[in-house]
């Protein structure tokens, strides 16, 4: 079977959600995904997005950044994040995106790196809010059709072009031919036994673009988060939001004594971690929520709350062991600052593309608005390669 198409995007978290978005209106879209349509990361982000507060705002934003990345970010990816990230704020809150208020105002937190309060979130549950409301609106396109447990298997390449997608469904494989194929399936969580990803997230475009030979760029920069809940349960780790130490929380070792700076750099604090399990011949260590108000934990944290709760520790009252995990790629598929792949035809976009953002190290929260960003820079690319306004702003077609 073959099917014909515009564009074909892999993969159903914001990336991919945001570009089918943003395609011109009269594209005939393809949109595949190897799970469920909400089993991707994407869903599962609890700290926020980051946002340019003010003008003021923006050397620090950017030298924060930078550190964080130990400066191998491509300065021109993150002065082009930034920059946007308030017109992809007013985009979301358009499509019917709530972030959290108090007094008819906005609410902003911080994050470990961040020199001040600049992340937008809605409880800590931000990632399920964005993408939940972005699917919302792609299931009212009439011109999107969306198949899910479809699985990429590889591309079409002809005479050096990318002319679409080969997919297995229902155990029967059929080609999705396509004038452009964006590629945003996400990172590779899935290979590793201990992850906050969820486990079908496994790489594929990577192994799809290396067979190509398209080309790949910081293979070995993985990111760790520094709190997940231990368990010794098999699957998936639960991630204690880097938020919940912008907001107060601290970490102590076996003695009950702190040893990091909570605020420093994930892998930093990552490191720091593992020296103290090292040093003290433990599998944690204990993240305290005790200079938290309770009511500021209930109204921000609730999912943390109850999880915490359904695994036997109230977070408002003691103590939670926490271990470092693989959380996220910075590395992937090498894109230009509009998303194109090193192949014509082929874009990248999310966690599976690597357009030099974040460096070797990933400033926290900005996952979410780098995806946004960089897939409506590709859906304005491919309209404009194709003759057509791209983002014909389908305000008629948007609902709330």
């Amino acid at each position: 079977m073959i099917k014909n198409a515009d564009a074909v995007i892999v993969g159903s978290g914001a990336a991919g959600l945001f570009c089918a978005l943003s395609l011109p209106s009269g594209f005939d879209i393809v949109l595949i995904t190897k799970s469920d349509l909400e089993s991707s990361d994407s869903f599962l982000a609890q700290g926020g997005i980051c946002v340019l507060r003010d003008e003021d705002d923006y050397d620090s934003y950017f030298e924060d950044t930078m550190r964080a990345g130990h400066y191998e970010n491509r300065r021109e990816s993150v002065d082009i994040m930034i920059r946007s990230s308030q017109d992809i704020i007013n985009e979301l809150i358009g499509l019917g995106v709530e972030f959290d208020k108090k007094d008819g105002e906005y609410l902003y937190t911080r994050e470990g790196a961040h020199s001040r309060p600049r992340i937008m979130f809605h409880k800590d549950i931000t990632g399920w809010e964005i993408t939940s409301k972005l699917l919302k609106n792609v299931k009212q396109l009439n011109n999107v059709k969306l198949y899910e447990y479809a699985e990429m298997t590889d591309i079409i390449e002809e005479d050096g072009r990318c002319r679409g997608v080969k997919v297995r469904l229902n155990g029967e494989i059929f080609e999705v031919r396509a004038d452009y194929t964006i590629l945003a399936s996400g990172g590779i969580g899935g290979l590793y036994e201990h992850s906050t990803n969820y486990p079908h997230i496994t790489g594929d475009a990577i192994e799809i673009a290396k067979k190509h030979g398209i080309r790949l760029e910081h293979l070995d920069y993985v990111q760790f988060h520094p709190t997940t809940l231990y368990s010794e349960k098999p699957g998936r780790r639960f991630l204690i939001s880097e938020s919940v130490r912008g907001e107060g929380a601290v970490l102590y070792n076996k003695a009950g004594e702190r040893f990091v700076d909570e605020l420093k750099p994930r892998d930093l604090v990552t490191e720091a971690i593992r020296k103290e399990m090292a040093k003290d011949g433990t599998k944690y260590v204990m993240l305290s929520m005790e200079h938290i108000p309770r009511e500021t934990i209930m109204r921000h944290f609730p999912n943390i709350y109850e999880h915490c709760l359904n695994e036997g520790y109230d977070v408002t009252r003691e103590c939670i062991p926490v271990v470092p995990a693989q959380h996220y790629f910075m590395g992937g598929i090498w894109v230009d600052s509009y998303s194109r792949t090193s192949m014509p035809g082929l874009y990248a976009a999310g966690e599976t593309s690597c357009n030099g953002v974040h460096g070797a190290n990933r400033l926290a929260s900005n996952s979410l608005l780098e995806s946004l960003v960089f897939s409506e820079r590709a859906a304005k690319d491919i309209g404009r390669d194709a003759g057509v306004n791209a983002k014909e702003k389908l305000r008629s077609t948007y609902i709330r």
